[in-house]
């Protein structure tokens, strides 16, 4: 048979992935009760067809701490095909419990949504363990999570992570959803020439001023040669993106040429990649 088993966060973006599954012709069943998925496999009409079960926190807590080796067990009989793990950033989550006002199925009077999303995170350790990828959503909307999914889904042997390389300022504070930080404040800065002040690293007359700095094409191989080390290390790992990022005092000039720079390099050789600038688009 071919079972996918969706796990993950609340918040972390399930129900998405059920409904690309179910748009990929999967049987799915949601929130199904961990104690069940035993029963559930061994019924013939079910393992005649293509099927996905999501099962998260919804279920009681002693049957989700016990789901990891669950999973391991029915391993063992081969009859799963993957598992898919989501989750995102705490301040992520939280934002989105806010927007939607949904409850998580951890809160109650004494606990708060925090706490609840940190009790969510130890409970399905074991889960996340289990998985053949592990999709960080913090980043991904709701159409490149449909993608991804359906790619995980048909393609599970060439799975390769989504790279963005995200230029900020660090007087604004570093971007939450971060996995590598690379910081470029030790560069020359166009800031204190008069006409490249009112600039940015998108601009011919900046990136001129850079084109005679060794220093900044230094920066920008070192950065490029760990990355070339480190990435498939990430890839290895089930890693479904990476955020790197590039910081400067302002997030206008250093950081952008550089992440813009890296942003070309590894389109070069790489599919999904993309490049963001925090400051220049808010």
């Amino acid at each position: 048979m071919s079972l996918i088993v969706v796990s993950g966060l609340s918040g972390a973006g399930k129900s998405v992935a059920m409904h690309a599954l179910e748009d990929l012709g999967f049987y799915c069943v949601d929130n199904l009760p961990d104690g069940l998925l035993d029963a559930f496999l061994d019924d013939p009409a079910v393992r005649a067809r293509r099927t996905a079960v999501s099962i998260d926190a919804r279920n009681a807590g002693a049957d989700l701490a016990d789901l990891g080796r669950r999973i391991a067990r029915i391993r063992e009989r081969g009859l799963i095909g993957q598992v898919l793990f989501l989750e995102a950033v705490d301040d992520v989550l939280l934002k989105r419990f806010s927007e939607t006002r949904r409850k998580h199925p951890l809160t109650d009077a004494d606990r708060t949504l925090e706490e609840a999303i940190a009790e969510e995170r130890d409970l399905l350790m074991g889960v996340r363990e289990q998985a053949d990828s592990v999709i960080d959503t913090t980043l991904i909307n709701l159409h490149q999570l449909r993608d991804l999914i359906r790619q995980r889904v048909e393609h599970p042997s060439s799975q390769s992570l989504t790279l963005l390389f995200e230029s900020f300022g660090f007087k604004h504070g570093m971007p939450a959803g971060a996995d590598l930080v690379f910081d470029v404040r030790c560069l020359p800065n166009p800031y204190w020439e008069p006409t490249l002040r009112g600039l940015t690293g998108q601009d011919a007359a900046v990136q001129r001023f850079f084109a005679g700095e060794p220093m900044v094409e230094e920066m920008a191989e070192s950065i490029a040669t760990f990355l070339d080390v480190w990435i498939p290390r990430f890839e290895a790992d089930n890693r479904a993106y990476l955020t790197v990022c590039i910081g400067c005092t302002g997030g206008q000039h250093r950081s952008v040429f550089i992440a813009e720079q890296l942003g070309r390099r590894y389109s070069e050789k790489r599919k999904d990649v993309t490049v963001r600038h925090r400051r220049l688009s808010s």
